[in-house]
């Protein structure tokens, strides 16, 4: 897997993924940024979550589980002090779907975690990774 980062002006860089997708990066104005894209941080929590989400919409489905919508509310907490990195992250699961079993939610989500989601196991090692999750009927 590549990436490329490409400095466009100030502190707003382009980045660049393999598969051709491309994202503005852009930092908070007290440093010179313009807010024109999201952190840096903040990427590394979406990925967290795009993989988890990823991972547990995969399992639920191939559980025969009947969602409809999931969302993953995603909490960071830094360090205080350089390097300013996360000290603890809690994704909060939000699926909705039809006659969903809590075990297999919970199930979907702990294998994600332990065993498939590529972020969260190579993050673990460093930061408190916690889970939990709400189920919607629809």
């Amino acid at each position: 897997m590549k990436a490329r980062i490409k400095w466009q002006d100030g502190i707003s860089f382009r980045g660049e993924t393999e598969s051709g997708h491309s994202i503005l990066i852009d930092g908070a104005p007290d440093i010179g940024g313009k807010n024109l894209g999201p952190r840096p941080m903040e990427l590394i929590l979406l990925g967290l979550g795009g993989c988890s989400s990823i991972d547990v919409i995969l399992i639920l489905q191939k559980s025969r589980q009947e969602v409809t919508d999931c969302v993953v509310e995603i909490d960071g907490i830094r360090a205080s002090e350089d390097p300013k990195v996360f000290t603890d992250i809690h994704l909060h699961f939000i699926v909705t779907g039809k006659n969903l079993k809590p075990q297999q939610v919970e199930r979907a989500i702990n294998l994600s975690a332990e065993k498939y989601c590529s972020a969260s196991i190579m993050l673990k090692s460093t930061v408190n990774i916690t889970h939990d999750f709400e189920i919607i009927e629809e």
